[in-house]
């Protein structure tokens, strides 16, 4: 039992460091990010990486939802006859924001 104790006191320990490195990261890094974003504004590279790791990989992971919802929807729309315009919104139209856009693509706005 005694055993068990040092244990958890040692574990409670570890913790209560990992915490307050933690803290005082995410303390010090919303500082910096806060004092940097009110001195410029939004940097003209920013713009790049945002659409290049925020908005194309959502627009890949739109595409992989609507094909699956499109297979979901498949019976309905065989009987609307309305197979093709489903799939342009939902497997065409995603995709093709993620792959076939310029890039940088100054027509999204991210401010």
């Amino acid at each position: 039992m005694a055993v068990l104790r040092v244990i958890m006191s040692f574990e409670e320990e570890k913790m209560k460091k990992l915490s307050a490195i933690l803290l005082i990261f995410l303390l010090v890094s919303g500082a910096l990010c806060v004092e940097g974003s009110a001195q410029t504004g939004t940097p003209d590279d920013e713009l790049p990486l945002a659409d290049l790791f925020v908005a194309r990989p959502l627009g890949v992971a739109a595409g992989i939802v609507g094909t699956g919802l499109f297979i979901v929807s498949l019976p309905f729309t065989i009987s609307t006859k309305s197979v093709d315009k489903a799939a342009k919104k939902l497997i065409t139209d995603p995709f093709h924001f993620s792959f076939s856009r310029q890039f940088p693509d100054e027509s999204l706005d991210f401010r």
